[in-house]
């Protein structure tokens, strides 16, 4: 038998994916978490065998739960469930230690087909977000821009930039400039935002 962690926070598809998965004869949800510290918690008390976690949630994002686990827990092999496979999410994702990584519109006998393999020690990426993560543009941004235009965020005055970064205010400023014109942005939050949504920051 598979014990199973669940870990989602919107309630209606938590018991809906534990549906699924208890019908099969193999598995057993073992404990249900509506949030991250307390999917760490019941991880530790529980110890499954496989932690299935979604990427968004409060108190503790998808990501910290799978490198919480590995710490604490390293035979738990985590599944991350995400609407969003962004590139620079499922690397991040992959290389913090989770074995799977499944969109939530998925067929619904992908999850416990997944467990399977993370517990038999494979790893799994869904192919629709492995495509996307492959033909993901590259960011235009050259890294100086980039650690420019990171470190200033939406806001940051251009002194303090330039102090953080040992650079000239002028300097900052044609690197600000730069990016946004790079990125086709009307100013520099503007730049920030679309690099960010790009996974380019």
């Amino acid at each position: 038998m598979i014990r199973v962690l669940l870990a989602e926070d919107e309630e209606m598809i938590r018991v809906a994916l534990a549906a699924l998965v208890d019908r099969e004869d193999d598995l057993e949800i073992v404990a249900q978490a509506a949030d991250g510290a307390e999917a760490v918690d019941l991880a530790r008390a529980h110890r499954p065998d496989v932690a299935v976690v979604d990427l968004e949630m409060p108190k503790r994002d998808g990501l910290e739960v799978v490198a919480e686990l590995a710490r604490a827990l390293p035979d738990c092999a985590v599944v991350i469930l995400t609407g969003h496979g962004r590139p620079a999410v499922l690397r991040k994702a992959l290389s913090s230690g989770a074995r799977g990584f499944l969109a939530k519109g998925a067929p619904g006998t992908a999850l416990s087909d997944v467990i399977r393999r993370v517990h038999d020690g494979s790893r799994y990426v869904d192919p629709v977000l492995a495509a996307d993560a492959l033909t993901a543009p590259s960011s235009p941004l050259t890294a100086r821009e980039t650690e420019v235009l990171a470190t200033a965020g939406l806001d940051r005055p251009v002194r303090e930039v330039a102090r953080t970064l040992h650079l000239s205010p002028g300097t900052v400023r044609n690197y600000l400039a730069s990016a946004a014109q790079k990125l086709g942005a009307t100013g520099r939050a503007e730049a920030f935002r679309l690099a960010r949504e790009q996974d380019w920051l």
